[in-house]
């Protein structure tokens, strides 16, 4: 890692201190904005995989547990400040129906190890789960409503109980 990053020590140090049981990577800047916030989550996540720790990613930390897993992102539009109907392809009562956006990129495929969970109504993916992890990643943000849809608490009750 740069100069200026915390050392692979420092943050090994620091979840052995905390002993999460399950993180959360928010929203927030572009990838590649800020290096040691990036190095920082993909030793995150990392350190998840090993341990099989729930982990939930919202907007981009999707985006980071996507490129973390190798896929790639494009430039979208019409996400910034708007709201779009989820497509949903299984159990569709158990994501909400309509979801708040504020993202100027988008995944250009599924990453390896994940699949599509929902998409918005270009088609573009809005969230994954990964295939054996409990792992899921949502590109709405749920703290920016007003009250907390019903669905995403008991997805996020569900990925952090480990049922």
């Amino acid at each position: 890692m740069a100069t200026g990053h915390p050392s692979e020590q420092t943050l090994e140090s620091w979840l052995q201190a905390i002993q999460p049981s399950a993180l959360i990577l928010s929203g927030g800047n572009d990838i590649g904005e800020y290096p040691a916030r990036d190095d920082t989550e993909r030793y995150l996540l990392s350190w998840a995989e090993t341990k099989r720790v729930p982990v939930l990613g919202i907007c981009r930390g999707l985006q980071m547990m996507a490129v973390w897993a190798g896929a790639n992102l494009i430039r979208i539009d019409g996400h910034v400040g708007s709201r779009h109907q989820l497509a949903v392809p299984a159990r569709k009562d158990e994501w909400p129906t309509e979801v708040n956006s504020y993202h100027n990129w988008g995944l250009a495929s599924c990453p390896d190890g994940f699949e599509v969970a929902a998409r918005a109504e270009d088609g573009s993916i809005e969230a994954i789960k990964h295939v054996e992890l409990p792992w899921e990643g949502w590109m709405w943000h749920p703290e920016r409503e007003a009250s907390f849809s019903i669905q995403d608490i008991k997805r996020l009750k569900r990925l952090f109980s480990g049922k």
